[in-house]
């Protein structure tokens, strides 16, 4: 592949968010924003392929190179709609475009702010009350940390048409102070124009922003598809803007929670694969290779967020507990199930259902046979939410591993084949694949 195709391929894999958003804050416009930095990557694989066929220099900094033709779009596009003086000053304007064309020609980094704030101040105002807390999420997901639509509706337990067309409704919505309609005969609804928020109205957001990082890391930590079973760059970027909001607010304590849960995750991930990559239990994974540093991080920042009893905080402890276990056999039970009571409580999600279940089949009290018949209970009230998708292979495969754990190897090996339909992920596949063999056998 030429050089500069794999640099734009690059770029678009993890320098669109960046770019999205420094277009965003020159344009306050979702919508115009978008459809710009789309338009540039479309030049950029031109102008790669011109470069390619005449055996011309590739584009030194394809980031910067999609960033200035970005915003020359946008510029070109308000003056069309004889826009620009009432959207930001013809100074600003000309500054910011300056300041493009001189990162371009320097090759430097075009972006104004670092990684960690860029994404973190477009989280802040993409997370706006005029729109609802779903919509919130999800354009922030989608637009901000360029999450797929098909990740974020798995996500959310919905078909991937309906999560794209709730997306549209909520870039609708952020118009520049244009008027839009979410439903077709609904009354006009003034649009958002998308700012930095004051003081009070960070705070306010500092929620959605944080549940916004772990969706994003949730979607890192178990790739939703592909050969690998964890996204590094996608894990990355959760914890760097983790450590940024703990940086905004020190005194939050579900922002240490959050933090901490993470460093805790990343701690461990060295060890949840094996050498042919196929996913490693938490009960046959190799302590050893675990990230001390950042687990010792994590247990210090879990033990101060615990005070505030948040969800994170809790999902904390709960990793702390796995972590500070010498050994699987040596793990608190007792302690892990009494943090999942409490958080079950606040969050009765159907995931945190299913691994407070899992948790408490390894009580003596309870055992694998009884929370069997517990788990047939949590499937039946779920309802249609674990009829398909993540949900519905997780309750399989929980079932199953209970099944094998009872002693009963051919209604496991049937749960793990039952789990194995549509398990995208090749690493997650490969782990189902070799417990349903060694049922067989």
């Amino acid at each position: 592949m030429p050089q500069g195709r794999s640099e734009l391929e690059a770029a678009f894999r993890e320098e669109w968010p960046r770019i999205l958003g420094s277009v965003l804050r020159f344009t306050g416009d979702l919508q115009l924003a978008e459809d710009c930095v789309q338009e540039a990557f479309a030049r950029a694989a031109a102008e790669a392929g011109r470069r390619a066929a005449e055996r011309a220099e590739p584009l030194r900094n394809p980031a910067s190179w999609i960033t200035t033709t970005a915003k020359h779009l946008a510029v070109d596009q308000l003056r069309r709609e004889a826009s620009l003086a009432r959207n930001f000053g013809r100074l600003a304007a000309e500054a910011a475009e300056a300041s493009a064309r001189a990162a371009e020609e320097s090759g430097a980094d075009p972006f104004a702010v670092s990684l960690d704030d860029d994404r973190l101040h477009l989280l802040y105002m993409v997370c706006h009350p005029g729109l609802s807390e779903e919509a919130r999420l999800c354009t922030a997901l989608r637009a901000v940390c360029g999450v797929p639509t098909a990740e974020i509706a798995e996500l959310f337990l919905v078909k991937e048409s309906t999560m794209a067309a709730r997306l549209t409704r909520a870039k609708k919505r952020i118009q520049g102070g244009s008027e839009s309609s979410a439903d077709a005969g609904a009354a006009p609804v003034p649009g958002i124009r998308l700012e930095m928020p004051d003081a009070v109205e960070l705070a306010e957001r500092t929620g959605d922003v944080l549940t916004t990082i772990y969706l994003l890391y949730t979607t890192g930590h178990t790739a939703p598809a592909g050969h690998e079973l964890s996204r590094s760059v996608t894990t990355r970027a959760a914890v760097s803007l983790a450590r940024s909001v703990v940086r905004l607010v020190p005194r939050h304590l579900e922002a240490r929670g959050l933090l901490a849960l993470l460093l805790l995750s990343e701690g461990r991930a060295p060890g949840r694969v094996d050498a042919d990559g196929a996913a490693v239990s938490l009960e046959d994974a190799d302590r050893s290779l675990w990230n001390r540093a950042l687990i010792d991080e994590g247990l210090t920042l879990a033990t101060i967020a615990l005070a505030g009893r948040g969800r994170f905080a809790l999902q904390a402890g709960i990793s702390g507990l796995h972590a500070e276990a010498p050994s699987w056999e040596a793990t608190d039970w007792v302690s892990i199930v009494s943090l999942y009571d409490v958080l079950a409580a606040s969050w009765p999600s159907p995931a945190v259902l299913l691994n407070r279940l899992v948790a408490r089949s390894y009580l003596p009290a309870v055992g694998p046979a009884a929370a069997l018949a517990e788990l047939e209970v949590l499937a039946a009230a779920a309802g249609s939410g674990s009829s398909e998708g993540a949900l519905r292979r997780q309750t399989h495969a929980v079932r199953a591993d209970l099944l094998r754990r009872s002693g009963r190897p051919d209604a496991a090996r049937t749960a793990y084949e039952a789990a194995l339909v549509g398990e995208p992920n090749a690493a997650i596949r490969a782990f189902l694949e070799r417990r349903a063999a060694a049922c067989r056998e």
